[in-house]
């Protein structure tokens, strides 16, 4: 029984999924053809928001001004130190509330874990990390649900809420719109590397500083007048989710490469081949309607996958200033990336 850890070296929980974080989500195209259904979504004007838009959580018309926020999210190791990973996934589910312009009230859990490999103390430790993510965030972690399964893999269902007139979603930009992204792209080269076993041990630490970061700046997002769309960027990369984006909102986007924020120790991983497979399902799904991104490191870029990854704002150029002042008080990256265009066709991103 768990003959397979040796308890003179420390378990690498990288090395027991065939995926990594939000890496693991269903290709764009896959998933259009699992959610097809003849029934649509059940009848009932109180939903304001249901998986038509792919949008990051339903919502619930509570009737007094308030909506009840709903989401969940799950993946398999994108670190190896448990405690880490479960902070990572914790605080990657809650985002979600975030990006509706809501705030979180309580979380439970989803825990996969295969006992007879890995031991329950690992998995208590990936628990203990949600707990505190959950703490710092200022909610319970109020229970949960458990079973023995072949893969790792540990997340949230989380409950939040949001005044009516707040709520953001990703279907609602308008022509003219300016883009910001609030953290830099390049996790899922920087993940890659680390299950590759390249990764610098001087480097250990950025990809995950990042995922833990909570995206609580969503809160006053949702209280500004002028943003009118939001969404955080994960599992589909940054070209993926602007384009649920643009389709939603019937809308083009024109990006200014040199603009977004990138980690810029994740362009040695690049140059050192550590793609990860995430990015050609994500690429294969979305080349049709990118133009501009022929060279590998801008399609690299655009389609990696980001666990707990920033938010993508849409916000009206009047209101550019004042989103650029919360982020820089916040400590984010605070320069416009792009805009929304009108489109003309099938919506297309233009990268300069």
């Amino acid at each position: 029984m768990m003959d397979s850890l040796n308890k003179t070296e420390p378990v690498r929980l990288t090395q027991y999924s065939h995926g990594a974080g939000c890496g693991c989500k269903i290709a764009p195209a896959q998933l259009e053809v699992i959610l097809k259904s003849a029934l649509g979504t059940f009848p009932d004007p109180k939903l304001l928001v249901g998986y038509g838009t792919r949008d990051d959580a339903a919502v619930y018309d509570l009737g007094d001004g308030r909506c009840l926020i709903s989401t969940t999210d799950f993946f398999s190791p994108i670190v190896d130190d448990a405690f880490d990973f479960g902070r990572i996934a914790a605080t990657n589910a809650i985002s979600d509330v975030y990006a509706m312009g809501g705030k979180p009230l309580l979380a439970v859990a989803i825990l996969g874990w295969p006992i007879e490999k890995l031991g329950p103390d690992l998995a208590q430790q990936v628990v203990e990390g949600g707990r505190q993510a959950c703490h710092d965030m200022g909610i319970p972690l109020a229970g949960g649900h458990s079973i023995d399964a072949p893969e790792p893999f540990f997340g949230l269902a989380v409950t939040g809420e949001v005044k009516k007139e707040h709520l953001k979603r990703n279907d609602t930009a308008l022509a003219g719109d300016v883009l910001f992204l609030t953290k830099p792209l390049g996790v899922g080269l920087l993940s890659t590397a680390q299950k590759r076993g390249k990764l610098r041990p001087e480097h250990a630490h950025i990809a995950r500083d990042l995922m833990v970061r909570p995206n609580s700046v969503g809160v006053e997002l949702g209280g500004l007048g002028g943003v009118h769309a939001l969404t955080d960027v994960t599992g589909f990369g940054l070209a993926g989710h602007l384009l649920e984006m643009c389709n939603g909102s019937g809308l083009g986007a024109r990006l200014q490469f040199d603009a977004i924020p990138r980690i810029p120790e994740a362009a040695v991983y690049l140059a050192e081949g550590c793609y990860p497979d995430g990015s050609f399902r994500n690429w294969k799904s979305l080349a049709a309607s990118v133009d501009g991104a022929a060279s590998m490191e801008r399609m690299m870029f655009l389609s990696d996958p980001q666990t707990s990854g920033g938010l993508l704002i849409a916000c009206a150029r009047t209101e550019a200033d004042n989103v650029s002042e919360l982020l820089r008080r916040a400590d984010l990256p605070d320069r416009p990336i792009g805009e929304f265009v009108s489109a003309v066709g099938p919506p297309r991103i233009e990268v300069k």
